[in-house]
């Protein structure tokens, strides 16, 4: 299906306003169907109707693509305000969340929710002011004026929306002091793993095949393992090393390769490096002062996928996550070995997933949502913590949920 350009309004009043609606853009970024192109600065803003005494407002803006009809997509919508607990009653009344669509490409809909475009949103500073600030030149369907002009031309108002701060708060799982590896860190995963990483704290060296990674080695080359670990601990003694780094065999010119091609590309990256790198990481560190390593499984291993895909990746995912459990077993007390095995993540291949793809995560995910590079390097950075300090030797299904019989 062809892909439409929209525009989302997003605010709230109730509970920790600036949390839950950064959690609103990430959880629309997991929504099958809609990728999320960009979001606007958050602003503070008065309220506009309803009860006396509410609270001020965070507002934001999200440009949006999506293959969704205007319908499915206002479902969607609603769904995503329960999950984070609108009540709907009193009209304007206080909310946790309000998600509304303002402009679905140009299309003009007056007969059926959701009205386009929105009725009001020219009204509205809001609305205007970070429509304005990620899409200027963006033009009203009906009136056919941009957000710009839209916005030039509304009466001045006594309290205008403020752009808020929106610095990261400080997150209890504290890596300061402590220094982390992060094999295949440059893009996907990885990178979203490093950063978070670097969010609590840790300093973090980054690996990749070549510039901008700290750390520059092809794993596909046995020899590439014992020296990328010694220009590591040239830097300093490594106390989290995750083995990230995977052959890339769906995307690209290697989609196009043969299945034996992949097999060996696969074996050699994904187990034979991963196998490799944590026995010489792991005599690292139990001489020295301890540490943790995660590496990197898939859900689909342990219950079996169709296809070549699944023949490949289950087997290959299978040995790591069995290897990482007896590597646990072996470099206890002083060494935490942990696997974390992905279910449905958005990477690229997820970004330009078809239809029929985007369905069956819906269909096999309770969650009804894609993951997130984001939920791994979430849960990474859990098992990296001393809050996992008596978890090792075990595997971590990041999957929202999915059972497959």
């Amino acid at each position: 299906m062809p892909m439409s350009r929209a525009f989302l309004a997003l605010g709230g009043n109730l509970g920790n306003r600036q949390a839950t609606l950064r959690r609103a853009v990430i959880r629309l970024r997991a929504e099958p169907s809609v990728r999320v192109v960009r979001a606007s600065s958050l602003y503070e803003t008065a309220p506009v109707g309803g009860p006396d005494g509410q609270n001020p407002y965070l507002n934001g803006v999200i440009e949006v693509e999506t293959t969704l009809p205007p319908d499915a997509l206002l479902t969607a919508l609603l769904r995503i305000e329960q999950e984070f607990g609108r009540k709907r009653g009193e009209l304007n009344a206080p909310r946790t969340l309000d998600l509304d669509v303002l402009f679905i490409d140009d299309i003009i809909r007056t007969d059926a929710d959701p009205l386009l475009p929105h009725p009001r949103l020219h009204e509205r500073h809001f609305v205007l002011v970070p429509l304005a600030e990620i899409a200027p030149d963006v033009i009203h369907p009906t009136l056919r004026l941009s957000a710009a002009q839209l916005l030039e031309r509304l009466p001045a108002i006594s309290d205008p929306p403020k752009k808020i701060d929106e610095s990261p708060a400080v997150d209890p799982f504290e890596l300061t002091g402590l220094r982390a590896v992060v094999t295949g860190s440059t893009s996907g995963i990885g990178k979203a793993i490093a950063e978070e990483l670097a969010r609590a704290g840790a300093e973090v060296i980054t690996h990749g095949r070549r510039a901008p990674a700290q750390l520059q080695a092809d794993l596909s080359h046995p020899a590439a393992c014992p020296a990328l670990v010694e220009q590591a601990w040239a830097i300093g003694d490594i106390d989290i090393w995750v083995n990230n780094a995977g052959a890339d065999v769906l995307t690209g010119e290697a989609a196009d390769w043969s299945f034996e091609r992949k097999w060996q590309e696969l074996l050699a990256v994904d187990l034979t490096a991963t196998m490799q790198l944590s026995r010489l990481v792991g005599a690292r560190m139990v001489a020295g002062r301890g540490g943790s390593i995660i590496n990197m499984g898939w859900d689909q291993a342990e219950t079996g996928m169709e296809g070549d895909s699944g023949q490949l990746f289950g087997t290959i995912k299978a040995g790591v996550m069995a290897f990482s459990r007896s590597l646990g077993l072996s470099l206890a007390p002083k060494v935490r070995v942990n696997c974390v095995a992905p279910g449905w993540i958005r990477t690229a291949w997820g970004e330009t997933a078809s239809d029929t793809w985007q369905e069956r995560v819906r269909r096999e995910t309770p969650l009804l949502r894609w993951g997130l590079p984001e939920d791994v390097a979430n849960t990474v950075r859990w098992l990296a913590s001393p809050a996992a300090a008596f978890i090792t030797g075990q595997t971590i299904r990041i999957n929202g949920g999915a059972v497959r019989a």
